[in-house]
């Protein structure tokens, strides 16, 4: 089998060539397995190949495999070509794209769109073990409708503000990634445990007035700025990270309408990849969420039951 890869430039060459099972095929040995194909099983790296199904056959295990095995494709119905089209689609669009245009571009339910949605966030997960480094802006907002607007059953009678919504954590180092998360308030040991996790000690550290970021100043280089009198201090601000707020937002409000506080997270994940390979083409954000494809796994049945 041939395992050239040709990575197209745009949503249009996309969807041409990898309309061709064996383009598709070859792009995701390529990827997956640089070093030769390997049964994702036991291991073994003989095997013959089944070119009318496009399937593997261990010498080890006996047993047969296809690409998707032990990725988010795995007993999925849909072809490469769908999955390939759909991963495109999602990873490029600035402001996200929703199931039903995902359901009318592919031609499948909007239910199967839903689902290969939430799988391809899986791979748009961008977890990371190294720290951010100073300068870094730290900031947290509040997502969810207003109380005013929702169903008297779900109303929360009680408070005004951030009331019955979700917070949202942001970590951004100045000129370079972001992290993101939700978390559960704002309270000093919420918030210190967050930055000690996730920044170097002794970086410059930029946050808002809120009180609860006081005594940051024992490990870092605790700078505020109060956005009652300015937004800009010198180089002191948080105004990238509330950039990418207003983008997270606009595609919460615009695209999604409706989110769930129990999937924010995924939702989270999305434009963080977005946000942190924006200075990269289609073809390359496209190329780097393919490659996270393997080794996780969503079902619906996991996926519902955060609804339960």
């Amino acid at each position: 089998m041939d395992t050239t890869v040709t990575t197209p430039r745009t949503l249009q060459e996309a969807i041409i060539h990898y309309a061709n099972p064996d383009n598709a095929l070859a792009f995701m040995v390529r990827l997956r397995w640089p070093d030769g194909v390997t049964c994702p099983r036991c291991g073994s790296k003989e095997h013959s190949f089944l070119s009318t199904r496009r399937l593997w056959k261990c010498k080890g295990c006996k047993r047969q495999y296809s690409v998707k095995v032990g990725t988010i494709f795995e007993d999925s119905p849909l072809g490469l070509d769908k999955w390939l089209a759909a991963i495109w689609l999602i990873t490029n669009a600035k402001n996200g794209v929703s199931s039903c245009e995902i359901a009318r571009a592919l031609g499948i339910t909007q239910k199967s769109a839903w689902f290969v949605l939430h799988r391809v966030r899986i791979a748009m997960q961008m977890g990371t073990l190294e720290k951010a480094k100073g300068p870094v802006e730290v900031d947290e907002t509040f997502i969810g409708g207003k109380e005013i607007n929702k169903h008297s059953q779900k109303r929360r009678n009680s408070g005004r503000g951030a009331v019955g919504k979700a917070i949202v954590m942001g970590i951004l180092e100045r000129g370079g990634a972001v992290r993101a998360k939700v978390i559960a308030n704002t309270k000093k040991r919420t918030l210190h445990a967050e930055v000690r996790a996730n920044v170097v000690e002794g970086s410059e550290v930029h946050t808002d007035a809120l009180a609860s970021y006081q005594g940051l100043s024992d490990a870092y280089v605790h700078q505020v700025i109060n956005h009652a009198l300015e937004y800009v201090r010198g180089t002191v601000t948080t105004n990238g990270m509330e950039n990418f707020f207003s983008l997270l937002k606009r595609t919460l409000k615009g695209t999604y309408v409706s989110v769930e506080p129990y999937h924010l997270q995924s939702y989270l994940d999305e434009q963080i990849l977005r946000f942190n390979l924006r200075k990269g083409n289609d073809g390359q954000r496209f190329v780097a969420v393919v490659a996270r494809v393997t080794g996780k796994r969503l079902t619906y049945k996991e996926l519902i039951a955060r609804n339960v």
